[in-house]
């Protein structure tokens, strides 16, 4: 059974920076609420519901939901870093379109702490190693430099291998610079103000070539996103205009490590992922409207650029100065901000994607929306690894 999927309700709070949120259940049980007033119905008719999360405890979930009703419903916790709420709504989707329930919610919900993400657990094996050791290897990272925070160590190759390829600095600040100018019509994201290429070059790296601009904030914050079925949807009067119509799921495959910076970086990840998106949607990247990525540091933005098949890779610099990437472009690429303005609280992060682009592809997006919007598509990758591509469609 193939049950189509529509979205019936997305809610999100404002993100944060650590130590200025709500707690991770209590910003987790109000995008909840959100969402189900936003598709118009009560938390009992949930059948399903999928926490994602990556910095709490077993079971944060149900703490989360539990402010919200405590009604015996199976709810199932979820960790894919930072695609954990991409993950949370895979598996909800995936249970309606199945049939296995009419109706079922995605939340997703993080409370980081200040700085670089760092190792949590150093007692055991690390999940990231063979990502780290085929970067350490490809970019002849030093030891020195290994023992500095994965996520910035990986990062910064990824910087290298870049600009190595021709990509220039001016073109990797400007995804910084853009992604201010569209947050400063979102009151969701927590950087507003405008930043200028001059600005963000004139700060020394804090890695290699990593400069710290180029990367997003630690955040909190949370988002949910309600799903049912069409059958569903018209028993109880929510509007089904807007609906998933294809996705793509992957982990990593061999080939990825013994090939370049950039395969081990999420880039042959999201490629593999958009493939099956656009055959299981029977579309292609010239059909897509507006896009919410997953711009942890600029230059991941741009890797996904030609992963997502937006333009060839050797013509970066040119779809960015063009402003191909924006509006007046060929496509709209990140209206929230993007994880790099909007903020990255791992586990809300896609579903505050998707939630985004509901919202333009209803219409509702007020300055920020993307006009006659139809079709959109969400992309989130969680590294160790995990890749998403979503692709929504207006009817």
């Amino acid at each position: 059974m193939h049950n189509k999927v529509v979205i019936a309700g997305v809610g999100m709070v404002p993100f944060k920076k650590p130590g200025q949120s709500e707690p991770y259940d209590t910003m987790g049980q109000n995008a909840t609420r959100s969402a189900l007033q936003d598709a118009g119905i009560s938390y009992g008719m949930i059948e399903q519901a999928y926490a994602g999360y990556v910095y709490g405890d077993s079971c944060a979930g149900q703490a989360a939901l539990y402010h919200v009703d405590i009604n015996g419903v199976p709810i199932f916790n979820v960790t894919n870093n930072c695609a954990s709420g991409s993950s949370a709504f895979a598996l909800a989707s995936q249970a309606v379109e199945s049939g296995a329930v009419d109706c079922a919610l995605a939340l997703g919900f993080e409370q980081m702490e200040p700085g670089a993400i760092d190792v949590i657990f150093p007692d055991r094996p690390s999940p990231l190693a063979r990502h780290e050791n085929a970067v350490a290897r490809a970019m002849n990272l030093s030891e020195e430099e290994r023992a500095a925070p994965p996520a910035l160590a990986m990062f910064a190759a990824q910087v290298d291998a870049m600009l190595q390829v021709g990509v220039s600095e001016e073109t990797i600040a400007s995804i910084s610079c853009k992604a201010r100018q569209h947050a400063q019509y979102n009151p969701n994201a927590i950087f507003r103000e405008p930043l200028s290429v001059e600005e963000i070059l004139a700060m020394p790296p804090v890695f290699r070539n990593l400069r710290k601009l180029y990367a997003c904030p630690p955040s909190c914050g949370a988002a949910a996103v309600v799903v049912c079925n069409e059958g569903f949807a018209r028993t109880h009067g929510i509007r089904d205009d807007v609906s998933l119509v294809g996705k793509g799921w992957c982990s990593d495959k061999k080939q990825y490590f013994t090939g370049g910076v950039m395969d081990v970086m999420f880039q042959a990840l999201s490629r593999d992922a958009a493939t099956a998106a656009y055959e299981d949607a029977g579309l292609g990247p010239e059909d897509i409207d507006v896009i919410e990525l997953h711009d942890c540091f600029a230059t991941n933005e741009l890797a996904t650029y030609s992963a997502l098949g937006l333009c060839p890779e050797e013509d970066l610099d040119g779809f960015v100065a063009n402003g191909d990437n924006t509006y007046g472009g060929r496509y709209v690429v990140n209206p929230s901000g993007g994880l790099l303005a909007k903020g990255h609280p791992l586990g809300a992060t896609g579903l505050a994607q998707i939630t985004e682009l509901t919202l333009h592809l209803r219409g509702t997006a007020g300055k920020r929306q993307v006009e006659g919007a139809r079709t959109a598509l969400q992309h989130n990758g969680g590294l160790g690894s995990a890749g998403f591509v979503h692709i929504f469609q207006r009817s």
